[in-house]
């Protein structure tokens, strides 16, 4: 996820418990006295440590196609600021006596896999990909979030704060497909292939953890009905659509 922390920000709409119910209404504290409810939610702080380690590894590795100074510059940055965010992630965990490695360990496959598939060609691609694809992962845990206790929602959304890469990559893109418009259909098509692997990547990883899956379709804190998974998968696809719009390309 290509995110910045921005801790104030978070707590703006994550530290308030005013108009939620249930779990989302406690602390961790109160929360984790549940033991499905703790495992669920270390499987999500190691699902999110180790996309933020990928992440890192993957911007330091495009900076390498970025065709001018300032560019990679840019991007180094960003890998910092993921590193950062896994830092957090992995210290969270360790505070509530979890080893982080092993937390992270059964999502390690699933992210490889997502991005050896969706490994891009060139710079373009590789833009496309952390704004798209990162933002496709980014909604769906903005959804689990909201049913959290306080303090991992507010952990949660901090490390999911827009860093600017979004407003980055929209400026390059925009920009190459105006000197090139014959750019967009190619950036297009990977578009819409990054979204069926991130969305089914994601479908996996929860049906093969059951604390997870246990909660999103409501057996642990405030989840998700199944209309309401549908709903949620909407709204996804809803907000990819926007972001295809704001980067001049077709859904």
């Amino acid at each position: 996820m290509t995110s910045s922390d921005k801790p104030d920000n978070a707590a703006d709409t994550s530290d308030t418990t005013a108009g939620h119910t249930g779990v989302a209404a406690m602390d961790w504290a109160a929360a984790s006295a549940d033991p499905q409810y703790r495992a669920a939610v270390v499987d999500l702080l190691g699902a999110l440590a180790y996309g933020e380690l990928a992440a890192f590894e993957r911007l330091a590795e495009d900076a390498k196609l970025a065709p001018t100074l300032a560019d990679k510059a840019e991007l180094a940055k960003m890998a910092s600021a993921e590193f950062h965010h896994f830092e957090r992630l992995r210290d969270r965990l360790a505070g509530i006596g979890e080893e982080p490695t092993q937390a992270m360990e059964p999502f390690v496959a699933a992210y490889d896999g997502f991005h050896k598939q969706t490994a891009p060609s060139d710079w373009l691609e590789g833009l496309v990909k952390a704004y798209v694809g990162d933002s496709i992962a980014s909604d769906f845990y903005r959804e689990v979030a909201a049913r959290l206790d306080s303090d991992t929602r507010a952990l949660v959304l901090a490390v999911l704060d827009d860093t600017g890469h979004g407003g980055f990559a929209v400026e390059k893109v925009r920009a190459a497909i105006d000197a090139d418009p014959r750019v967009g259909g190619r950036l297009a098509l990977w578009a819409r292939r990054l979204m069926g692997e991130a969305l089914s990547q994601s479908q996996r990883v929860v049906a093969d953890r059951d604390a997870l899956s246990t909660m999103l379709v409501g057996g642990v804190a405030d989840g998700f009905d199944l209309a309401e998974v549908g709903r949620m998968f909407s709204r996804i696809t809803e907000a990819h659509t926007k972001r295809m719009a704001a980067l001049g390309l077709a859904a």
